[in-house]
């Protein structure tokens, strides 16, 4: 046992290579190999310094040699009494049992995944740095947060060259830099040793619909625009150029009333100096009047309030001050600072008040703008021409925009060919505060772009790309967060939705954003309004195909009626096109046609009553069947139907309910009987019919949805 125990902590070795190192010529026989071989086997750890004596006398005749070879024999290193975990001894080590696995046989285990740490750069959507011409690779780092040598990295791929980190970058190379980190960037411009020169005032006009805005500028250039409009109302973005008799020139934007355009309304207060309020003296605040109030305060920009129709029988323009007041509005007559001005656009009244209030709050404003550098414009509105292609109305807001530069809208990029101004006339350049039409781009950008002029063709290119790959992330991971499925109670029972695919075509792509959005809005809890296709321009033979392939219906605003041929194909293809010009029209059509596709909700409804006035019974016997119990009843309300469900009350709680077998008015079998008539009811499996009891008859309706319009333009659809 204390062989086995020496075994475990590897002392035996030290005596088998001591065995077999050692000459044993000076032995004689095998007298010290037997005493060796007992004495090491019953020896303890302890004994160790007896038992090298004993083997030193009993070979002492042998020399020096021989007692040296014994205690070379015993000799173990510190090393090992520090790695032993106790005094050695005789007890035995219990034995683990051994467990064959059998892993050939088992499947392999399933381990939980882990996800590695990944460094790769990411996009994030909700960070926006703000970058400015001449910045360095540092500072560039420090803003978005990654390394230097990951955006040299960047800039290298995309073909930039950049030799130190200090090197000043140009704006565009800063925003392919931050575009391939996933960062969105903000341009910031500077004006510092560039030409500082007074500008033209911005004038945009909101308001609620119908309450003369286009009226009132066609009186401030003497044209009629409102004529031309489809419904007289407005439902596009105007920009024009108005000159005054005094000779000061205001750009003007006349923008739509309509609920369906408040996008539209948010993108003239983005860009505009003075916001023109005109309120109805007969109608007084509404919704939109408000919905312009709160585009204005959030732009930061002044009020001037025009209240209109001053001429007319029930105006009252104390109520609309009034009106005004306590939405926050702080008056001049009320010691604020908002100047009011009372006009009447048809009869021409106050004009001169207005154009003084306008040029008085521009020169308090002092308006200035950078004149010469590469200009800076805001995208106003876009169309597509047949034989020009896409149009984009701009107003320049600082540099001078020049003919043939090469200029990136949006994700969009293309070389100016021609710029028009709103009055059709060729120009060469347009400085701040002008509204020009150019043409040239590649493809047609979204109504709210910035205008970027850039240095080359191939940097437009790559800041296009960027973009558009920047865009379509966007769009997919917006498409993601709508399509994902709420949680919600399996107890609940979850209404059945049908889905109505629609194909929007429109003139212009601010109408297309607004009629999309209008769309939008029409969702409800039974059907889901999928814009599966935007376009801009007329109707084409792609957009039936789309059309068909998904069966979608195609809805136009405001183009022109395809061709008869277009038009038979749609009709074989059982394609329904909806062609409108005005906003309240094509809404109400919409609507209707969710209605008709909504699967409705299932209700049940009392037809009639009936109270019972006598009970008759029927004996049975084995031919006849089991007794039957007649309810002798009168209707008093609706009508009582033989294959409707009964419901039985008494004293108005509700007792039994069962199907009715039989139903009969002087004993005739009948399907019906009406209010005033007695009859005779059988209900199955009931019997304990009491005088004074009240028998309603029961009947499912599917309820359809409701296309609600309130005053102010905005639907719904109410389920």
């Amino acid at each position: 046992m204390a062989w086995r125990e020496l075994g475990k902590k590897r002392i035996y070795m030290n005596f088998t290579r001591a065995l077999t190192a050692t000459p044993f010529r000076h032995l004689t026989g095998s007298n010290f190999a037997s005493t060796f071989a007992a004495q090491s086997v019953y020896a303890s750890a302890k004994c160790m310094t007896d038992f090298i004596n004993q083997s030193s006398q009993g070979v002492a005749g042998f020399g020096t040699e021989t007692k040296e070879c014994g205690i070379r024999c015993f000799h173990a290193s510190s090393q090992f009494w520090a790695r032993s975990d106790g005094p050695l001894g005789l007890k035995t080590p219990k034995r683990v049992k051994y467990v064959r696995r059998d892993g050939r046989n088992q499947p392999p285990v399933k381990a939980p995944y882990v996800r590695p740490n990944v460094t790769a750069n990411k996009s994030n959507p909700d960070k926006t740095v703000e970058i400015f011409e001449g910045m360095t690779l540092v500072e560039l780092a420090k803003r978005t947060g990654k390394s230097v040598s990951s955006l040299q990295d960047i800039l290298t791929n995309v073909g930039e060259k950049v030799e130190s980190e200090f090197e000043l970058l140009n704006m565009d190379v800063a925003e392919l830099a931050a575009m391939e980190a996933g960062i969105n960037v903000k341009r910031l411009h500077s004006s510092e040793g560039s030409e500082i020169l007074p500008r033209s005032a911005v004038v945009t006009v909101m308001g609620h619909v119908d309450h003369g805005k286009t009226s009132l500028l066609d009186a401030l250039r003497q044209t009629s625009v409102a004529a031309r409009e489809a419904g007289g109302i407005t439902q596009h973005l105007g920009a024009f150029v108005v000159v005054m008799p005094s000779g000061a020139s205001i750009t003007f934007l006349d923008t739509p009333g309509h609920a369906a355009f408040s996008a539209m309304r948010a993108r003239g207060a983005a860009v505009t100096d003075i916001v023109v309020l005109v309120v109805a003296a007969d109608d007084g605040v509404m919704p939109q009047t408000l919905e312009a109030m709160s585009h204005a305060k959030a732009a930061n920009v002044p009020i001037v309030v025009a209240i209109n129709k001053c001429d007319k029988p029930g105006a009252n323009p104390e109520k609309v001050k009034l009106q005004l007041a306590s939405e926050g509005l702080l008056l001049e007559e009320m010691g604020g600072d908002i100047q009011v001005v009372e006009v009447s656009a048809t009869e021409k009244i106050g004009l001169d008040n207005l154009e003084e209030a306008l040029l008085l709050q521009a020169d308090m404003m002092d308006l200035k703008a950078r004149i010469d550098g590469p200009a800076q414009a805001y995208v106003v509105e876009a169309r597509l021409d047949k034989g020009r292609g896409p149009l984009v109305t701009t107003i320049v807001k600082a540099g001078t925009l020049v003919c043939g530069q090469h200029v990136v809208v949006g994700s969009q990029w293309g070389r100016i060919r021609a710029i028009k101004d709103m009055a059709g006339k060729l120009t060469q350049r347009a400085t701040p505060a002008m509204p020009v039409e150019i043409e040239g781009l590649r493809g047609l950008p979204m109504a709210g772009d910035d205008v970027i002029v850039v240095h080359s063709e191939e940097r437009a290119r790559m800041l296009s790309s960027g973009r558009q790959r920047k865009y379509e992330e966007n769009r997919l991971r917006n498409k993601m967060i709508e399509d994902k499925p709420t949680t919600s109670d399996d107890s609940m029972e979850v209404p059945l939705r049908v889905e109505l695919p629609v194909i929007v075509k429109a003139d212009v792509q601010g109408t297309v954003q607004a009629v999309t959005d209008a769309l939008k809005t029409l969702n409800s809890a039974q059907v889901l309004v999928n814009v599966v296709h935007v376009g801009v321009g007329a109707l084409s033979q792609s957009d039936v195909d789309l059309a068909q392939a998904c069966g979608a219906c195609i809805v136009g605003f405001n183009v022109k009626s395809p061709p008869t041929a277009l038009s038979q194909a749609a009709t074989r293809a059982s394609i329904k096109i909806i062609l409108h010009r005005v906003i309240y029209h094509l809404l109400e059509e919409i609507g209707n046609l969710i209605i008709e596709k909504a699967p409705g909700t299932s209700e049940t409804h009392v037809a009639g009553q009936a109270e019972v006035l006598n009970i008759f019974e029927i004996k049975g016997s084995k031919s006849k069947g089991p007794d039957v119990k007649i309810a002798g009843c009168r209707v008093i309300d609706g009508s009582v139907t033989r294959s409707a469900a009964m419901r039985l009350l008494r004293s108005g709680e509700v007792v039994f309910e069962g199907r009715c077998t039989s139903l009969k008015r002087e004993k005739q079998d009948v399907d019906t009987v009406k209010k005033g008539s007695d009859c005779g009811v059988v209900i199955n499996n009931w019997y304990d019919f009491q005088i004074g009891d009240v028998i309603q008859c029961l009947e499912q309706v599917v309820r359809k949805p409701k296309f609600i319009k309130s005053e102010s333009g905005a639907v719904r659809i109410e389920c």
